[in-house]
């Protein structure tokens, strides 16, 4: 690898490292760049675990730093998405991904208009549904299955199901989602490897800049709170969605 992949990969790495502590989609900038370079699908895919693991380690540890952790509730919800991210991963390493890029771009359709033109949780902190928080649970368990198949988007989906089924503000819903992809990621990691789909050197030089994307992501939503949240989130989702259905 020469010296502008370095940086490419590098620069890139940090936008999106950033863009996924906030929001989601990062590995929309990550997975094209990769395949750009060369690697088949497969192999961008594994790749890109890498740099997702390291990320939200640096995400999880940005987020104690400033005391905003609940890690006891997050490693519970973690854990209903490991068996689906496990199927998941073993899936993408035999299946292709079109079909799963074109349902992320109906489900990115649904996001924006459920959690922006809906009323937000402060305006309706009351018991109403609560009785089908247990839904969190399947809803885990799928969200993992597509993690471990793709990864680009998940950040969306675990928003939204922590957002609109257990009510919780966008900073605590990113506190618990860089934790849940952190524990489910490992496992994901691991079948890509095993399969011989990871390039560990492209993987680590891309991990370093989402890592520092991820500390800086953390930072700046536990300062700027839902605001700048919700401003990231559109404008990530917006881009992500004209990359999937080819406007972009």
């Amino acid at each position: 690898m020469n010296l502008a992949h370095f940086a490419l990969l590098f620069g890139v790495g940090t936008i999106a490292g950033f863009i996924n502590v906030n929001a989601g989609g990062g590995s929309t900038l990550t997975l094209p760049m990769l395949i750009f370079m060369g690697l088949d699908a497969a192999l961008a895919n594994g790749t890109n675990r890498v740099a997702i693991f390291i990320q939200n380690i640096s995400a999880v540890a940005s987020f104690h730093k400033r005391k905003v952790h609940q890690f006891k509730k997050s490693f519970v919800f973690a854990l209903f998405t490991l068996p689906g991210a496990i199927i998941g991963a073993i899936m993408a390493t035999r299946v292709s991904n079109i079909l799963f890029q074109r349902i992320l771009g109906v489900v990115l359709i649904f996001i924006v208009f459920s959690m922006f033109f809906s009323r937000s949780y402060k305006n309706n902190n009351s018991n109403q549904g609560d009785t089908n928080q247990w839904l969190i649970y399947p809803a885990l368990f799928g969200i993992g299955f597509y993690g471990g198949f793709i990864q680009a988007g998940v950040g969306f989906m675990i928003m939204a199901a922590l957002y609109h089924l257990l009510h919780l503000d966008l900073i605590r819903v990113n506190m618990h989602k860089v934790f849940i992809v952190l524990i489910y990621t490992f496992p994901a990691l691991l079948v890509f490897a095993f399969t011989g789909n990871v390039i560990w050197g492209y993987g680590l030089v891309l991990a370093a800049g989402n890592a520092l994307g991820g500390w800086w992501g953390a930072h700046a939503a536990v300062k700027g709170g839902e605001r700048i949240i919700r401003i990231i989130l559109a404008v990530a989702i917006t881009i992500m969605a004209l990359k999937l259905f080819g406007l972009f």
